[in-house]
């Protein structure tokens, strides 16, 4: 997240709506409003590498969408709604075309902007949500993938460029050093 949009609350609804014509994607954390800052190249190149990877195994029934899919959580009588990097569903329930309400596996590439959220305010909202069984962060500036998942209390495992992620939530392996095989350089790899 860069910035509050939105200084006064704003009902879950209204946000919506206003969403779905908005020249700017905006993340909504219990009636305020955030305007999404844009990503760097390597940021987009590692993301579109685990989409690719992704989506080339994953089996029938489930779907990868990229940072334009927004995930809604209600936790403790609140709303929520994110922009992950990634998110995998199946059995999604939504008929919302614009919302996944029911992810099995986030991932969100960190930046300098967005680390101190992504490991704090997002882990503790992905995880509340009940269909969730990995959310995975990945670094930008270093090849490292830290994964948390449900059945390990949500403890995190971290992966380094000569390891191989399970991602076991869709039942997928990927070698750390794919996911950053276009960005060598970037990450202290060449």
């Amino acid at each position: 997240m860069s910035s509050v949009f939105n200084y006064s609350p704003i009902n879950f609804d209204s946000y919506l709506q206003q969403e779905r014509g908005a020249e700017y994607r905006s993340e909504y954390v219990d009636g305020k409003v955030y305007a999404m800052a844009g990503a760097s190249k390597t940021h987009n190149t590692i993301s579109v590498a685990l989409t690719a990877t992704i989506e080339t195994q994953l089996r029938e029934g489930c779907r990868v969408w990229q940072s334009d899919m927004k995930v809604v959580i209600a936790d403790e009588g609140k709303q929520f709604a994110y922009y992950p990097d990634l998110v995998v569903a199946c059995e999604e329930d939504s008929d919302d075309d614009y919302m996944c309400t029911r992810p099995r596996l986030i991932i969100e590439v960190l930046s300098p902007s967005t680390e101190r959220i992504d490991f704090g305010e997002k882990l503790e909202k992905y995880t509340a949500i009940p269909s969730l069984m990995e959310y995975v962060l990945v670094s930008q500036d270093v090849p490292l993938v830290r994964v948390l998942r449900r059945r390990g209390a949500w403890q995190e495992e971290m992966y380094k460029a000569e390891d191989v992620l399970q991602l076991e939530s869709v039942g997928i392996e990927v070698a750390v050093s794919q996911i950053y095989h276009r960005v060598r350089k970037e990450v202290g790899l060449a």
